[in-house]
């Protein structure tokens, strides 16, 4: 019996995906369940498992653009289980290796003339000479009448004072995961009214709390005690100070939300996705560390689904991880801001009336605004500045210990 294997919908508003690559060849035996292919969805990558055990028949290339519900492969189910698995390919007899020609030209070593052909290269021997920056009359071709032979471009090396860069170029399909953020940033840059205000943070607080506490909180929690829960906190208390930020336009009308859903940013292997921490709200310290490890690792392993990453309020961007300074995050459509961490570096700070050195971290907000004025932007970002520089009193209710959960 042949079964049909078809694109399943991952969700309710993608119609078409892509065949990112097949994890198998045509004509292999493929059990049930095995992951076959990777797609990609304008939201995620996603694995395709194999709904029956059989011989695999492939009906879409990879880069294939197929619809939900189009036929992908057949599976023969009636076909038998390779003995001891499957087996390697005959090797191919082996082939007479070329002579190797010298890199650089020198005297014939024969009597022979010149012809017309020699110092002519195939057209695959040209493009790699071209690559090389090499001449054709610097290389002695091996081939018919002196032709220069693909194997003969590939051992040339350049002459003295010439360039041996590359000058290769690759034309290559972006996946439909990275054309559909493309889209979405540049209408993002035309559709919205978008700024961004900025600010400094003292992190010492934070710091000092870290080094007291992180070792305990590790040990009973088993995960670390970073500064993403005390970052997500503070912006679950500045939304609900300032509610028009957690707010995104449909149409002619606002939208306020009363719950705050965190995006955050994380790098995987696909590229940047967004997964979300829904009711962050209502979320702990350990709540808020456990759920950004388990959806970083998802991302990572290329396991987040559509679900997690649609319908966050708000997003959290960290380029600090990657040592940038200052940035201007832009918006995630629908929502109308996003806050920007960066690098923490030392600098020098007024305290008290004296210079001192303490971490600081560089903080951006860029926000809609068409729906969010400027005291609303500024106040947003002040209220993250003073509940992470005050963090016992605005975020643990001064009881640090209870609050950790210790």
């Amino acid at each position: 019996m042949i079964l049909e294997m078809k694109v399943p919908s991952p969700g309710e508003s993608i119609t078409e995906l892509e065949i990112a690559s097949w994890l198998v060849e045509d004509g292999d035996y493929v059990e049930k369940d095995q992951p076959i292919a990777e797609v990609d969805s304008d939201k995620a990558t996603l694995e395709l498992p194999a709904e029956e055990s059989g011989i695999i028949t492939l009906k879409a290339e990879e880069g294939d653009a197929v619809e939900v519900g189009a036929v992908v492969c057949l599976i023969d189910m009636d076909a038998a289980k390779p003995e001891g698995g499957s087996e390697a390919p005959a090797a191919a007899p082996a082939k007479e290796e070329a002579p190797t020609a010298p890199a650089v030209a020198e005297a014939p070593k024969s009597a022979e003339p010149a012809t017309y052909a020699t110092g002519t290269a195939a057209p695959a021997a040209q493009k790699i000479l071209d690559e090389k920056g090499i001449s054709n009359t610097s290389v002695s071709g091996s081939g018919k009448d002196g032709r220069i032979t693909k194997e003969d471009a590939l051992n040339a090396t350049p002459a003295m004072g010439t360039s041996n860069g590359s000058r290769g170029s690759e034309r290559k399909k972006m996946s439909m995961l990275r054309r559909k953020v493309a889209q979405r940033l540049v209408s993002v840059k035309n559709e919205t009214a978008m700024l961004t205000t900025f600010n400094e943070v003292n992190m010492q607080p934070i710091f000092d709390l870290r080094n007291q506490y992180k070792e305990e909180f590790k040990a009973k929690h088993d995960v670390g005690l970073g500064f993403m829960s005390f970052f997500t906190l503070a912006v679950t208390r500045a939304l609900e100070l300032y509610p028009d930020v957690n707010s995104m336009i449909d149409g002619d009308f606002q939208i306020k939300n009363d719950f705050a859903d965190i995006s955050i940013a994380v790098s995987g292997p696909k590229g940047l996705m967004v997964p979300v921490i829904r009711n962050a709200e209502n979320l702990s310290f350990r709540g808020v560390e456990s759920e950004v490890k388990r959806l970083a690792l998802r991302a990572r392993d290329g396991q987040i689904t559509v679900d997690e990453m649609t319908g966050g309020t708000f997003t959290i961007t960290n380029g600090g991880v990657f040592g940038s300074m200052l940035s201007t995050p832009i918006i995630n459509p629908p929502q109308s801001a996003i806050l920007g961490m960066h690098n923490i570096v030392e600098r020098p700070m007024a305290v008290n009336g004296q210079v001192v050195i303490q971490p600081i971290m560089y903080v951006a907000l860029s926000y809609d605004h068409r729906i969010v004025d400027g005291r609303e932007s500024v106040g947003f970002l002040v209220a993250i500045k003073e509940a992470i520089e005050n963090p016992i009193e605005l975020l643990m209710n001064n009881n640090p210990k209870k609050a950790l959960e210790l």
